[in-house]
């Protein structure tokens, strides 16, 4: 989130797209409730029609995986109308850079793409750059390749007819939602959008979130009091572990993975971005700081160069995507792969195309499942068509405590770090994973004392500094993440002792002398205490005038609470919206929220984190485009659309072998899936509490009451749900909430099933949605498309 929970309050408008935030996030609906109570407008967009949508004042309908179609119409809509903030475009975002003569855009292709590889150069993309290095700027908006006028060329064709004939929304509606949204695009207003997984689970999942951020940047609604592209999260810790790179392609902090073709530490640091703009902060200078200060506080005892050779690489030859969930299964369904940590998760449901990943695992040598109670991975062996005297696979359940058991550090939606004390101990035999985790360290370091190949990593992990006695220290952990001076050291006129906790990223070094498991936790547990446990509503008058709270938890980077907040005010350090400031120039100082970027007024851009320093509106750096472009789903009701000649992206990731339907007879209906209140994720938890299973007792199939005429189905009926890859029972739900769609001039129907359920308990609740999803995903991410793809619906025979 670039902004915080209670910011949401500061909004004059509210777009929710691709979540059902009332159901599924409701404390964030608390601070939504808080705008709507000031004035605020709140727009729901989403194919049903829910709980979220009866709090707002206007619902509007689409048909599934059209978002992109809805958003470029948004982006025509404003700049034909010059809705978009002018002078925060062209000072702030980088609409006036000019794109190289290299770049084009035809049929559906950006200039760049390999269809051998299909992939894209992105060096086609680049900007035009002087003879300074530093991209060449239109401030007047008269060069035909500045980015404002490529963006006024690339969607010129995203009409509103246009729109509507391929999303199924009238126009009227479109033409409701554009006017109010853009509406904030005036320095007194701001409008704020929320999204989940509506928006990231597709083919084209982080163009979504992209097409929205551009709204945001033309509009000025990013680094302001109740602007933002917020996103909610499903669980109390899903930031933090997002921060703490979860994905292959990424170290803790956002730190980009080493390849095979960094063979040292100076090569890695040789691709760090650079800047000749002096107006250009380019945090991402400071990354041989943070990736040497990441290596001391994995191998204390070695140099950052000797670390560095230590640590694991993906192959330069390959995509990233080679890495990722889905393909990691492919993999082991081939046979490829001999082990595997099922770690707090179920992918036997939660993966798509479920029985692809439950026969992927009959493959493997061993499985240790980590978990708080048995579920459909650990006993796939057992679960539907599956015969256990034909499965060689060797499960192990290593029992863990519940999140209330452990102490420790969790990273909300707002970026807040918000320390957790232990409750009861836990319970019986299970164990915090921390304890595992150094467990398994010791015994493994045991066995690679007596040999092994390549022993140096296990060995020289400073395990030792993980504990407190022979257990796990979560406070011990935290200060690692934090950081700490590995010798004496004295930085400008400041001396620092060895083993001294730093106070912040900024005096990270890159030659050892300090270590930092996260340089973004820097700040957080200092020798000022733990500022993550911080829980004092103290704050100035201009702090409350927008609800920051500085002194309650930990908000990384640096304490700040509205990221990009430098785009708040003017080049004289004047506040956009003076009633609503997050920071103010008062002649010495800025005071509000923690600047970004530091220096007085106009001294910096205000994106820091962007190489140029502004605000990208084009954006190279993506696998699939710099300008989002609309595409299908890679399961969908038409063959092609009227945007181009290439009717799906042509850089998706698709598992080998995947059948897919596109205008299948056999599959006439579009699928959807979505969560419900009384259940989380794939149920572990929830489908074994009584009152919970009695609410939700079934996985169900919603469906719209003409689609339920045409078919026979009634309110309650037994259904069949069934795609190329799968098929699951389940309860009739007939209601309203969901309508059919015109699109493209053909009736388009749209089915709805919770992703709650698996075939262990409770009884007869019905298997996971997920039988039903394909094994496609986003390029840039690897997240799977389980928001639409085709299915067929039947009444149970019997």
């Amino acid at each position: 989130m670039t902004n915080h929970w209670n910011d949401i309050a500061n909004s004059d408008c509210v777009l929710i797209m691709g979540s059902n935030a009332a159901e599924n996030h409701p404390i964030s609906f608390k601070w939504v409730l808080r705008a709507k109570d000031k004035g605020a407008t709140l727009i729901h967009v989403d194919p049903r029609f829910t709980r979220t949508s009866g709090l707002c004042h206007h619902h509007v309908g689409l048909r599934p995986g059209s978002d992109i179609a809805f958003l470029g119409g948004m982006i025509k809509y404003i700049l034909d109308n010059k809705l978009y903030f002018e002078e925060y475009v062209r000072e702030y975002t980088n609409a006036p850079l000019v794109v190289n003569k290299k770049y084009g855009f035809k049929n559906g292709l950006f200039a760049g793409f390999d269809a051998k590889k299909a992939a894209y150069d992105k060096k086609a993309w680049a900007f035009e750059l002087d003879d300074k290095g530093v991209p060449v700027r239109d401030a007047s908006f008269k060069n035909p390749r500045c980015v404002l006028n490529l963006l006024r060329g690339h969607y010129k064709r995203y009409s509103i007819t246009a729109v509507a004939k391929a999303t199924g929304t009238p126009a009227k509606d479109l033409e409701t939602v554009y006017k109010a949204f853009a509406a904030t695009g005036r320095p007194d207003k701001a409008g704020t959008i929320l999204y989940a997984m509506g928006w990231t689970q597709h083919t084209y999942g982080v163009q979504n979130i992209r097409t929205m951020s551009m709204v945001q940047l033309l509009l000025g609604n990013i680094g302001v009091a109740g602007g933002g592209v917020n996103a909610l999260r499903g669980e109390s810790n899903v930031q933090g572990s997002t921060d703490h790179g979860l994905l292959s392609s990424s170290f803790p902090g956002y730190l980009p993975g080493p390849t095979s073709a960094h063979a040292t530490l100076a090569d890695y640091n040789a691709t760090t971005p650079k800047s000749a703009d002096p107006m250009s902060v380019n945090w991402w200078q400071h990354r041989p700081k943070y990736m040497a200060s990441l290596i001391k506080s994995f191998f204390p005892a070695l140099s950052p160069e000797e670390g560095y050779a230590l640590l694991p690489r993906v192959d330069a030859g390959k995509s990233l995507l080679d890495y990722y969930w889905q393909s990691v299964f492919h993999k082991m369904g081939q046979g490829e792969i001999k082990g595997l940590f099922a770690w707090g998760m179920n992918p036997a449901c939660s993966g798509p195309n479920s029985n692809k990943h439950r026969q992927a695992m009959t493959k493997l040598d061993w499985l240790v499942n980590v978990n708080l109670f048995d579920n459909e991975t650990g006993s796939f062996w057992r679960g539907p068509g599956m015969d256990p005297t034909q499965i060689k696979t060797e499960v192990f359940l290593l029992p863990c405590a519940v999140s209330i058991e452990k102490e420790g550090s969790v990273s909300n939606s707002g970026r807040w770090i918000q320390w957790r004390y232990a409750g009861p101990a836990p319970w019986g035999e299970t164990k915090p994973d921390g304890d595992i985790m150094l467990e398994l360290m010791e015994e493994i370091r045991k066995l690679y004392q007596q040999g092994g190949a390549f022993p140096e990593p296990v060995l020289q992990l400073g395990i030792d500094g993980w504990k407190e006695g022979h257990a796990f220290s979560p406070t011990k952990v935290a200060k690692i993440m934090n950081g700490y001076f590995t010798r004496d050291v004295k930085i400008g006129d400041k001396e620092y002792k060895a083993g001294e906790q730093v106070p912040n990223f900024v005096v990270l070094q890159a030659d050892g002398s300090t270590a930092s498991g996260n340089w973004l936790h820097s700040g957080a547990w200092t020798e000022k205490g733990n500022l993550m446990a911080r829980q004092e509503h103290s704050q100035t008058e201009d702090q409350a005038r927008i609800g920051l709270f500085p002194n309650w938890s930990f908000s990384w980077p640096a304490n700040r609470r509205i990221i990009y907040n430098r785009a708040s005010v003017d080049k004289n350090g004047k506040p956009w919206n003076p009633d609503k400031a997050v920071i103010t120039w008062d002649g010495k100082t800025w005071v509000g929220d923690i600047v970004d970027g530091g220096g007085g007024p106009g001294a910096k851009h205000p994106f820091i984190m962007q190489k140029d320093g502004f605000g990208a509106i084009y954006g190279p750096g993506c696998a699939d485009g710099p300008f989002p472009e609309y595409y299908e789903p890679a399961e969908s009701p038409f063959a092609k659309h009227d945007f181009s000649s290439q009717a799906r992206s042509p850089v998706y990731y698709k598992a080998p072998g995947e059948q897919l339907a596109v205008n299948d007879k056999k599959y006439p209906y579009i699928g959807t899936t979505y969560r419900v209140t009384e259940h989380w994720q794939t149920g572990l938890m929830t489908r074994r509490v009584p009152w919970l299973t009695e609410a939700e007792p079934q996985n169900f199939a919603e469906l719209d009451p003409v689609l339920a005429k045409a078919k026979g189905i009634k309110n309650g009926d037994k259904v069949v749900l069934t795609s190329p890859r799968g098929k699951i029972e389940c309860v009739a739900m007939v209601t309203p909430r969901l309508k059919p769609y015109t699109a493209n001039g053909k009736t388009v129907h749209v089915i709805g099933t919770s992703w709650h359920f698996g075939w262990l308990v409770p009884e007869d609740g019905g298997d996971a949605a997920n039988l039903l999803t394909a094994m496609v995903g986003d390029p840039n991410t690897g997240i799977p498309e389980s928001k639409a793809f085709m299915v067929n619906i039947e009444k149970k025979a019997g």
